[in-house]
């Protein structure tokens, strides 16, 4: 018969080969499938639940060991979301995963002098949100408040860069993201402008969308936004193209057809700058730093008039007869472009 010394080394060795399998089923990555496997946990699923979704998505070869590490550590919280596992996975390592929420981040690049129906539509298509939740959200001015308490949107403060948001994201968060990176931006260039002190943020802002929208050319923004302050000090038209598109995507809920007719230009709108005297009443695009930076200190400038230089630039001119010039030449080169197309 074994001594009780045998027996109880038996069950301690016993033990031993226990803790050592399961601890090999918890730790030992699941060599069924290599590359990545996408799998979305919804909210309120069940540990038992998540391990079934798991097993069955083959990101687990078995249910149980992901059941009993869970169930070890109560006080841990699995979140839902969309994950991305690089497999061979453990068990321990996948719900480490979902206990620290490393959901998968969708990149969401927004290019300078992009609308917010722009905007929309990439978040539509990312599916991060729905095209109106996230219009609905950009209509919220109470992020702005401070800033622009006449803003009727955030039209202008949805910073353009980079973000990564996981799918689904709530668009009021997405867009106080947006807002936060703005005011990032803006602080430190309105602290060193030199602009005139009449001007509101609002209307900087405003401004630097119209020079976004003008012009791509970095050497150029600082000349067109030049030329918009010397027009409203002389209280001329400023007869910007992009607020006429601005005006008519107004009108048809962010829908621009690509072309600028005679009846757009007629178009009864506080946006029609060719109409209406002054800026409009707000943004018409998001402007990047750069945009911002212009209009906080243009250069000091006598021109009034630009024209498209058909080279992706412009010609700049003082006065009306030369300004003529420059638009006959621009006429000249564009027929002799189109036709040089036609042959």
């Amino acid at each position: 018969m074994l001594s009780r010394f045998s027996r109880l080394a038996w069950a301690l060795a016993a033990l031993l080969v226990l803790a050592a399998a399961l601890a090999g089923l918890l730790l030992w990555p699941y060599q069924g499938f290599q590359g990545q496997k996408t799998v979305v946990i919804e909210q309120g699923l069940g540990r038992r639940a998540i391990a079934a979704r798991l097993a069955d998505e083959g990101v687990l070869r078995w249910r149980w060991p992901f059941v009993a590490y869970a169930y070890a550590q109560p006080h841990r919280t699995l979140k839902a979301g969309e994950y991305v596992f690089d497999r061979p996975a453990s068990a321990a390592g996948v719900f480490s995963k979902l206990a620290r929420g490393e959901v998968h981040l969708y990149a969401l690049t927004i290019p300078e002098g992009w609308t917010r129906w722009d905007i929309a539509d990439e978040v539509a298509r990312l599916q991060l949100a729905s095209r109106e939740a996230f219009l609905e959200a950009a209509g919220d001015t109470a992020l702005i408040r401070d800033l622009a308490p006449e803003a009727s949107s955030l039209e202008g403060y949805l910073f353009p860069d980079t973000y990564h948001f996981a799918r689904p994201s709530e668009p009021a968060a997405m867009a106080r993201t947006m807002v936060e990176h703005f005011r990032r931006v803006y602080a430190p260039l309105r602290e060193k402008a030199s602009a005139p002190g009449r001007f509101t943020p609002h209307q900087l802002v405003t401004l630097a969308s119209l020079v976004e929208k003008e012009t791509g050319v970095a050497e150029e923004r600082g000349l067109i936004a030049a030329v918009f302050y010397n027009r409203l000090e002389r209280r001329l038209a400023l007869q910007c193209d992009p607020t006429v598109i601005y005006a008519e995507r107004l009108a048809k809920e962010g829908v621009f057809d690509g072309a600028i007719n005679v009846s757009d230009l007629e178009r009864d709108s506080p946006y029609n700058t060719y109409k209406r005297p002054g800026l409009p009443p707000g943004p018409i695009a998001n402007p990047g730093r750069a945009a911002l930076a212009a209009v906080m200190n243009p250069p000091a400038s006598d021109f009034l008039y630009f024209v498209s230089n058909n080279q992706g630039g412009h010609q700049f001119a003082r006065n009306g007869a030369e300004h003529e010039r420059n638009v006959a030449r621009y006429r000249r080169q564009r027929a002799a472009r189109n036709a040089g197309n036609r042959r």
